[in-house]
């Protein structure tokens, strides 16, 4: 013979009516409360303030949040580097770091270092007036990488027998 259902569940049968109860009056209570906001969602529709935000708004807020905006400055100041010092300086020059304020240029060659170092100033204040947010203490321009001309050690080495005294 099977036992009956609630002693299978070791439970209390004078309690099972009022558990059952509890249960279906809050599933009523949560069916009234999900045809309520379906209702106000139909009454409200189109009315101002209901509409979602723009992807570029809820993006800007999340960059805000985030810290992010250093990092799109420095994007957006790269992708338009021309408009900042002009297409033919722009063509022959890089920016390749910024870290801790530091903002460095790479140019081709050492002549476009040179123009572009007597730009610094007016660059620095260009760059503050358009990329808010994108705080630069200095500037470095860099050339081409120079040849180290000092002996290393994986420098080519001659015996002292092939030099001349």
């Amino acid at each position: 013979m099977k036992l009956p259902i609630a002693e299978q569940l070791h439970l209390d049968q004078r309690k099972l009516p009022a558990e059952v109860f509890n249960r279906l009056s809050s599933r009523a209570g949560a069916r009234k409360e999900w045809k309520a906001r379906e209702e106000s969602a139909w009454n409200n529709f189109g009315k101002p303030g209901r509409d979602p935000g723009k992807l570029g708004g809820v993006m800007s807020v999340i960059a805000a949040d985030g810290d992010w905006t250093p990092h799109l400055k420095l994007a957006q100041l790269r992708n338009h580097w021309d408009q900042v010092v002009g297409p033919a300086i722009a063509s022959h020059s890089v920016v390749t770091d910024f870290r801790d304020g530091v903002l460095t240029i790479n140019t081709e060659s050492n002549a476009w270092a040179t123009q572009l170092t007597y730009l610094i100033p007016q660059l620095t204040a260009t760059i503050r007036q358009r990329l808010k947010g994108l705080e630069i203490r200095e500037i470095r321009v860099t050339g081409p990488q120079s040849h180290n001309f000092r002996r290393g050690t994986g420098g080519r080495r001659y015996s002292n027998r092939y030099m001349r005294r």
